[in-house]
């Protein structure tokens, strides 16, 4: 087991922890370029949707995973930056200019339901996004002249210096690319005083606020980091279908979105990159999974939804550290055998001071 002892600051900020990571990272990026050679047409398309979920994972995993604030609105995050990107891309504005502007938007719309949401915590903030989600979807719907309404609007091709990106291979570099720099974006945010204040809200508020950190500021910020990566994310989207409806940004994307992160792992860039996997992966799943069922439960509408909080409330109760949890346990397993202990992560019951007293 490798064992790392941190003598310095400059230990702790560290991009990679050793060795070891500058290894599997760099053989993970020469697999990731070497992919549009072994990857039919099909699983590139379904790899483009995954590097699209990571971002938009790692904008809600700042939010929820590092500062503690649950959204169930994120759907219209994402709507902001895909119709915003739509528009601009429409009136011939550069990709190059369009997708920072559609971030921009989408983390402006995040600090304005942010400022008034954050008044309210757990439960109740839940609920307020969640409303949230709601209005944007009906006004989307309403303003006929700006979304289109319900008829939508096609969106134009990408197009930097006189190269198109309508081929699978060419969005699939370029998303790449994206994610790469919100990843990297992500991890100088959490390793400044800005992302250790998120951590210490996160942790415990009163002892942030005790300790000089301004709540109402660092959640506020929060929201409009994890709103401007959502909508970087909806941008790429909305390329990626080339058309755009009050549709595709219901209630369900938030909860795919929620799922995502939990599933994934929560504190962890790595658990936005395996809860995208999963995401993606899970409606073909239940595609293969209608076949055994019953036609009376296989047509009913609610089906995908259903087994999308059944997967939520499974993790939770049996596998809360979510799928990047997971393996650092098997890792920690092989690397401590046979000493590895089964209480290792166990969550530990806390008491308040009246129930210690009984």
């Amino acid at each position: 087991m490798r064992f790392l002892f941190h003598t310095d600051y400059d230990q702790d900020i560290r991009l990679f922890k050793h060795g070891g990571s500058v290894f599997w990272y760099s053989l993970l990026g020469l697999a990731l370029l070497a992919a549009p050679l072994v990857l039919d047409e099909y699983f590139l398309l379904q790899m483009n949707f995954v590097l699209i979920y990571v971002i938009a994972g790692v904008g809600l995993m700042l939010l929820t995973g590092y500062t503690g604030q649950i959204s169930l609105g994120h759907a219209a995050f994402f709507a902001a930056g895909a119709y915003t990107e739509t528009i601009l891309i429409n009136s011939g504005v550069p990709f190059l200019v369009s997708l920072p502007v559609a971030g921009l938007f989408s983390g402006v719309v995040g600090i304005l339901v942010g400022l008034p949401a954050l008044r309210l915590a757990g439960i109740y903030l839940a609920i307020a996004t969640l409303a949230f989600g709601f209005i944007a979807e009906e006004i989307l719907a309403r303003w006929e002249s700006v979304t289109g309404g319900n008829t939508g609007l096609f969106v134009e091709n990408i197009t930097i210096a006189g190269v198109g990106f309508d081929v699978e291979w060419r969005f699939y570099f370029l998303a790449l690319a994206i994610t790469i720099l919100v990843i990297l974006a992500a991890i100088n945010i959490l390793r400044s005083p800005t992302g250790r204040a998120m951590i210490a809200v996160r942790d415990s508020e009163i002892a942030a606020q005790s300790m000089g950190v301004h709540l109402t500021k660092y959640k506020t910020v929060a929201f409009g980091i994890s709103a401007a990566f959502t909508g970087i994310a909806g941008a790429l989207y909305a390329h990626k279908l080339m058309f755009i409806s009050p549709e595709s940004f219901t209630i369900l994307l938030s909860i795919e979105f929620l799922l995502l992160v939990v599933v994934g792992g929560l504190g962890s860039i790595h658990g936005a990159v395996f809860g995208a996997i999963f995401i993606i992966a899970l409606p073909q799943g239940i595609v293969l999974l209608k076949d055994f069922l019953p036609n009376v439960i296989a047509e009913q509408t609610g089906l995908q939804a259903g087994i999308f909080g059944l997967v939520i409330i499974l993790f939770m109760l049996f596998e809360p550290l979510g799928l990047y949890g997971r393996w650092v346990k098997i890792k920690l397993y092989f690397s401590t055998f046979p000493l590895y202990k089964k209480a290792t992560f166990k969550r530990q019951k806390s008491y308040a001071r009246t129930d210690q007293l009984r």
